[in-house]
């Protein structure tokens, strides 16, 4: 701002009059009364903006003389002039000037002094807008900072920030430092723009030697306010809210601080400020928000609250256990154990971004939280090992906090059936958990940018720089070696642990004998012994992907000792990787080696897959065996690669010289084959979706069955095993595993929660090739993160084009018939058409023998179709039919055949025998079985028949004993298991359809070739009988058990998950069981034991005993959740049993009387045996597990619909039973657990940063939400809680929102964070006010700046 004096008769006055002033040395303070006197009558408002400008220009430079600074101090100090645009006005014209004038730098610095930490009574003044537009304009602040805002607070802060950067590059400049810098130069004035002449001040500045003490002085001395500024209660506040919001400004001020911090000469000369304490006034950990002011609740309670640090509360009560922390995470890992979840997105993703969650959340450091990871990962697959006979929960200790397996705890046999074993648990723990880790030491060290740094022989790059969390990861694998109950290897892998473990010995030994001599020499035969564990095997699959080197081998206690030498040779060459490596060729002998045994290196991977696309057709077959061989479950180390591979191959390219019209997918059959069928076991399928290869594998699989469908099966060929394999074959092995990967038999009820539809009702075709289609999107993120790089390679190599469904016309019409089949009954078959002839055919060759002998079953009219006609005469002549044909009439077939049977024209074992029959000839046509006994059966037509054992199978033999095995599994949950006949005289009866399906898959064997069927099968089976009414699924169970006897344990647990789908109240009874055996609440005092070992105990299914023992809650949950049709009341009851469960907490232990009286301890709050950290640790605990719980059954919608509309309803209800209870601690610990469990639930759905897609959904649920609590604090809404539980509500979600996740923040409204800031101080939270307006960016700066000087301002 300009000023012309010479238009103003005012301004020339106060200069002439201050010149007269001077020229007579009247009294500074006098001078300032004429001035102000002079100004009051001529009616300027003071202080004077024009008044700072006059004055300032007169002194530099014609006046520069002691007594006008004296006039200037004086006049600040009547409030005659504005004394930050003094300092900004002076810092333009004295700092650039300071070497040709240091006694005039000396003056500004001791003015700075004075009035720069004054803050509170300048911007209480009427001019305070004025004032610090006038300081924007003489500073260039909003230009420089490129903040364009008028807000006068936002500019405070820019000035404080401005001041103190001018000084430092000042002093810098001073010692010769600027040039070190990155910049080179300032970008504030801090030199002259003209050249300085010596002299023109009047007093002794001619001394040369005078002006260099002075000038050091003056570095010295400004240093030192730079200090001052940065311990300033107030301006340290507000310097802090700068490098919140100017964060590229701040990088590099803290850089130019840290290096005059380093090298500063003149900081050596201080007396009241070192070079240390510098550097620690620079550190993040100093420059923050302060928590010293009066905040009352959280002040009271801040000992045991610690919301951004589970652990320290954890600390305080010694019957916790740390691993409780983690307890999300185990349910997580259990519930991707389910054989009927085949999950689209990644577990690397998945679990990298629970794990940054939960460390976020629980404020652990990286070494516990990888710690966490392993604990976690070992306690999953000891729990398919040990002993779940509820005896044998005494079997659990705690060391150091995390609850182990005692090392005498029994190991059984994993219980058989259509399940996922112990393979999909190795693969967590082996190869997906330490791709997590990778992951996550990547984010820290930065991720490649070279693609081609990715799938080199180097497979992991090499990083140069380790930093923190890979020297935690070293740090918690150390310490995993204290653990050995849970690091017990299961059986088939102690071969495998135990050569891991000889490798170390042989490496420490200095004895190098390669891979050659282990696949040469048996474990069991090594000259020296060798006890390998889990850790071991861990050990290895870091090493693998270079997050850790041989280094390892030398921890203590790693390796038993060492040898000198081995006793003798290494043996002769032995079919294996290295011989193959060196070029051996593929006998027989070779390729049963090879797939006997994994590949150790991702050469050897690439050397078989080279084969696998450039080899002869034997070859081919032979690599697709190997590769779907022990490489592909057992090998941990390359299984990212090898499922990669696999899926490649299941997309071969087209050949450069192909010129058939046919597609030549055609050509790759045999080994088509081979891949489809050697990964259709239950785990290889869990296998591909932990690594997120499911949608890909869709993308894949669809090609092959629109293919082979379309083929009429007049072509055949012969594989190297003699077996010979038809266009149906193929068809209808790749079809049984494409539909394994959604569940298509589930009826596509829209239960979905707000807008967001269920994840059970996303699986479809098209969703799967929705997700595959997204892996092709390049963004920033993608190149960020390895685990998306590595989706978008597969994708890529497959079609680097998006593939939709319309693609595959052929499986596009059988899809929508089957949404018609399940949707409406079946109709639309037209007489003499292609389709009604093929009804026909299909009729006659499954019933040809009833129709030699009597009336055609063709000839029986069913309610929905009127297949008529003669049979053929050759009924023995299957038609040749593409299976696309044939599945589009088998629906019309069943239906006949079911009508007929129904009539009596067929009996029971016709029937089962006609369907197996066809199925036997068109296995793929089992899937339209399966989806035409759904519908049939859920539109409740069908009479039911009773299993007699005569005309129907009878399960009477062992229905009883189903019986008394569900009761046993539920008996740690209190549940009523309803009886299965009434008196036991009751038939048994099935609806028809379910009879006749059950009937069908009774006749198939328990073998190899008919365990891709029964796996696609099972699942369908047992969702059907679950919708029918009980005790239909305890019938199924007992005819199947009388099938399979090795599979009873698997059939009866699956027979009472059924108890909870047909009462709500079961349900209910489960989840409080769940709360009850984590909390341990189920014995009076409250360090009894519970957590994760309570609640999941170690899995379902034992033959200790004689027979299955009671399954823990938590298990029998993760195996109910998904077929519960209502899942919004799930979260209004795990509210209520949250609510509860903190009651239950506050009281145990202590009299109702007793629980206001709580006193203060050396040992924390304590009265009686009771400690109130132990009960925040619990409540603690329930909140984790109500969020888990939450967030599993419904995932992203009702997570949403719990913090949009649930817990809005909770809080304006009115609670009678906290009326009741009349303690303050109950409804305070009710509204922490409230907010905890809260932030967990959203920390869970959307992530605490903005890296997930769901991140995008979270502005306007949490907008809302924040809306809500600021209205109610606005009075504007009224509530029905209790006050206190409101309060700890509101304080606590707020500090978790503050500490824990403030990107959210962010995300929130200004407006509506102001008036939350509002609420809070009226509650006397300053402290919380002031955080939340601190990280809530630039649009509450201003306000953050405000409360700063208000309550810091002395």
């Amino acid at each position: 701002m300009e000023f012309s004096l010479q238009s103003s008769r005012l301004w020339e006055e106060v200069v002439e009059q201050t010149k007269l002033a001077k020229e007579k040395g009247i009294d500074p303070l006098l001078w300032a009364l004429q001035v102000s006197s002079s100004l009051g009558t001529s009616g300027i408002a003071l202080p004077s903006t024009e008044l700072a400008h006059v004055l300032v220009n007169y002194i530099c430079w014609d006046n520069n003389i002691p007594i006008l600074w004296k006039f200037l101090d004086k006049a600040l100090m009547m409030k005659i002039i504005p004394p930050l645009l003094v300092i900004a006005l002076l810092s333009q014209r004295v700092i650039p000037s300071r070497r040709s004038h240091p006694a005039a730098y000396r003056l500004y610095l001791e003015l700075l002094k004075r009035h720069a930490f004054a803050l509170k009574c300048q911007i209480n003044g009427l001019d305070y807008q004025e004032v610090m537009e006038s300081i924007d304009a003489t500073l260039h602040l909003s230009e420089i900072f490129g903040l364009q805002t008028t807000e006068p607070a936002i500019l405070v802060v820019e000035f404080i920030f401005s001041i103190v950067w001018q000084l430092l590059d000042a002093s810098l400049d001073d010692e010769g430092l600027l040039e070190l810098t990155e910049e080179k130069v300032s970008r504030w004035a801090i030199k002259p723009q003209e050249m300085e002449i010596d002299g023109h001040d009047m007093y002794d500045e001619k001394n040369i030697a005078y002006c260099e003490r002075l000038q050091n002085f003056n570095t010295t001395m400004a240093i030192e306010i730079i200090g001052q500024f940065l311990q300033n209660k107030a301006t340290s506040r507000i310097l802090y809210l700068a490098r919140r919001n100017m964060s590229s400004h701040w990088v590099s001020f803290i850089q130019s601080l840290q290096l005059l911090g380093a090298n500063s000469a003149a900081l050596k000369n201080s007396k009241v400020l070192t070079s240390e304490a510098l550097q620690e006034l620079t550190s993040d950990s100093r420059i923050f928000l302060s928590r010293e002011c009066k905040t009352s609740s959280r002040q009271k309670f801040h000992a045991v609250m610690a919301f951004g640090s589970l652990a320290s509360s954890v600390s305080l009560c010694p019957g916790a256990s740390r691993s409780d922390l983690w307890l999300p995470l185990d349910m997580v890992l259990e519930d991707a154990m389910d054989g009927y979840l085949v999950n689209t997105t990644s577990a690397v993703e998945i679990i990298t971004g629970l794990t940054k969650t939960l460390q976020a959340i629980n404020g652990t450091n990286w070494h516990d939280t990888f710690l966490g990871l392993w604990i976690a990962s070992l306690r999953l697959v000891q729990r398919v090992r040990t002993s779940s006979n509820v005896q044998k929960f005494s079997a659990l200790f705690s060391l150091n906090g995390y609850y182990v397996l005692n090392r005498e705890s029994e190991e059984r046999d994993p219980i058989e059936g259509p399940m996922p074993r112990l393979d999909t648990r190795l693969c967590m723990l082996l190869s997906i958990m330490t791709l997590v880790v990778a992951d996550l030491i990547e984010e820290e060290e930065g991720a490649p940018t070279d693609e081609t740094e990715y799938g080199s022989t180097n497979h992991w790059k090499e990083m140069k720089f380790p930093r923190k969390r890979r020297a935690d990861l070293v740090s918690s694998l150390q310490v995993l070696g204290d653990y050995q109950g849970l690091l017990a290897p299961p059986k088939f892998v102690v071969s495998a642990a135990n050569q891991a473990a000889a490798k170390a010995m042989l490496f420490v030994s200095g004895i190098n004998v390669g891979s050659a001599y282990f696949e040469c020499v048996n474990i069991k035969d090594m000259p020296f012994s060798c006890s390998g564990n889990l850790r071991h095997l861990i050990i290895e699959a870091c090493i693998a992907r270079n997050l850790l080197d041989t280094s390892a081998y030398y921890w203590p206690g790693y390796v038993n000792g060492r040898i000198n030498q081995l006793p003798y040779s290494v043996p002769a060459q032995a079919p294996g990787w290295s011989s193959f490596m060196k070029g051996a060729p593929l006998t027989s002998v070779m390729i049963n080696a090879l797939v006997s045994s994994p590949a150790s290196s991702l050469a050897e991977l690439e050397k078989i897959f080279e084969i696998a696309v450039n080899g002869s057709e034997d070859e081919k077959i032979s690599a697709a065996t190997i590769l779907c061989g022990a490489s592909l479950i057992r090998g941990w180390n390359i299984q990212e690669y090898t499922v990669k591979f696999i899926t490649r191959l299941m997309s071969p390219p087209v050949p450069a010289d192909f010129t058939g019209s046919d597609s030549h997918l055609i050509d790759y059959a045999p080994m088509l084959n081979v891949l489809i069928v050697g990964i259709a076991s239950v785990d290889c399928v869990q296998i591909f979706s932990l690594h997120g290869l499911v949608p890909q594998l869709a993308c894949s699989l669809m090609p092959i069955c629109e293919v082979f469908g379309s083929c009429v099966p007049n072509l055949s060929w012969t594989l190297p095993s003699g077996e010979e394999i038809s266009p149906h074959a193929v068809f209808s092995n790749a079809f049984a595993l494409l539909l394994k990967l959604w569940r298509f038999n589930h009826p596509p009820i829209e239960h979905g929660v707000g807008d967001v539809p269920t994840v059970g009702s996303q699986l479809t075709p098209e969703y799967l090739l929705l997700v595959r289609n997204s892996h092709l999107l390049s963004s920033e993120n993608t190149h960020k993160d390895r685990n998306k790089r590595r989706l978008l390679e597969v994708a890529s190599s497959s079609s680097p084009e998006p593939v939709f469904l319309d693609s595959f016309p052929k499986l596009k019409v059988w899809y929508r018939q089957h949404q018609k089949c399940i949707a409406a009954t079946l109709s639309g078959l037209v007489h003499g058409t292609t389709v009604h002839q093929t009804v026909d055919r299909l009729l006659n060759m499954m019933f040809r023998k009833i129709n030699k002998g009597s009336q055609s079953i063709t000839s029986v009219t069913s309610g929905s179709s009127s297949s008529s006609g003669a049979g053929i005469e050759d009924n023995s002549l299957k038609p040749e039919l593409p299976a696309w044909d044939i599945l589009e009439a088998v629906p019309y077939v069943v239906d006949a055949a079911l009508t007929a049977c129904a009539h009596g024209k067929l009996s029971p074992r016709e029937l089962a025998t006609g369907l197996k029959d066809l199925a036997d000839f068109l296995p793929a046509s089992l899937a339209t079985i399966v989806s035409y006994f759904s519908a049939e059966v859920s539109r409740c037509v069908w009479k039911p028949v009773v299993m007699n054992g005569m005309d129907w199978p009878s399960p009477a033999a062992n229905l009883s004993n189903v019986e008394e095995h569900i009761k046993k599994i539920l008996a740690a949950t209190g549940v009523d298991v309803p009886r299965l006949s009434a008196g036991g005289s009751s038939p048994a009866t099935l609806p028809l359809p379910l009879a006749a399906f059950v009937s069908l898959t009774i006749t198939y064997k328990i073998d190899k070739a008919s365990e891709r069927f029964l796996n696609l099968a099972g699942p369908a089976l047992e969702s059907l009988a679950a919708d029918c009414p009980w005790p239909c699924m305890p019938i199924v169970a007992s005819l199947w058990t009388q099938k399979a006897k090795r599979w009873f344990d698997f059939l009866v647990f699956s027979a009472s998950r059924t108890v909870f789908l047909h009462n709500s109240d079961a349900i209910v009874q489960l989840l409080k069981s769940c709360f009850t055996a984590t909390l341990g609440l189920n014995i009076a005092p409250i360090s009894s034991n519970g957590g994760v070992g309570a609640l999941l105990g170690h899995g379902f299914g034992s033959h200790f005993c004689g027979g299955l023992s009671p399954v823990a809650p938590g298990i029998l949950y993760l195996r109910v959740y998904r077929s519960i049709r209502d899942i919004v009341f799930i979260t209004e009851e795990v509210v209520s049993l949250l609510m509860h469960s903190v009651r239950e907490i506050a009281c145990s232990g202590l009299p109702k009387q007793k629980l206001d009286k709580l006193k203060r301890s050396k040992n924390g709050m304590k009265y009686g045996q009771v400690s109130l950290a132990a009960a925040m640790t619990r409540v603690k605990l329930a909140a984790s597990l109500a969020a888990s719980l939450v967030w599993l059954s419904g995932g992203l919608g009702l997570v949403q619909s719990l913090i949009k509309e649930t817990l809005p309803s909770w809080f304006i209800s009115v609670h009678r039973s906290d009326r009741d209870q009349g303690s303050g601690l109950v409804a305070m610990l009710g509204g922490y657990a409230l907010a905890y469990f809260t932030v967990l639930c959203g920390a869970f759905a959307w992530g605490v940063d903005s890296s997930s897609s769901a991140s995008k959904r979270r502005p306007k649920i949490l907008g809302s939400h924040m809306e809500f609590l600021a209205s109610a604090l606005d009075g504007k809404i009224s509530l029905g809680c209790d006050e206190a539980t409101w309060h700890a509500y509101v304080s606590g979600f707020v500090s978790l929102m503050v500490g824990c996740t403030p990107n959210w923040v962010l995300e929130v409204d200004v407006d509506v964070l102001r008036r939350l800031s509002k609420g809070l101080r009226q509650w006397n939270e300053e402290e919380l006010a002031l955080a939340l307006l601190g990280i809530g960016g630039v649009g509450t700066m201003g306000a953050a700046a405000e409360l700063i000087i208000e309550h810091f301002d002395s």
